[in-house]
């Protein structure tokens, strides 16, 4: 896929300008920069989710772990 470089985005920004006009243009922006600020926001949320909910899946998993160990440490004693 091409990047669109300089000269494209003034072209670009030119088309715009002509079709919604001077007035309305720097209101969309506002809302274009508004709207990518509450994505990055929510995705942001969503990372820091996944960490809290790994973190206490460990906390979780470490008293199970001890357990399983004492279960193999009372039946190496019933063995000998």
């Amino acid at each position: 896929m091409p990047r669109i470089g300089f000269p494209e985005l003034i072209v670009i920004l030119v088309i715009a300008l002509v079709l919604f006009g001077p007035g309305k243009l720097p209101a969309m922006g506002k809302a274009a920069g508004e709207a990518l600020k509450e994505f990055k926001k929510a995705t942001g949320d969503i990372m820091g989710g996944t960490a809290v909910a790994s973190t206490e899946i460990r906390e979780e998993v470490k008293p199970v772990t001890k357990v399983e160990a004492k279960v193999e440490d009372i039946k190496s004693e019933d063995v000998k």
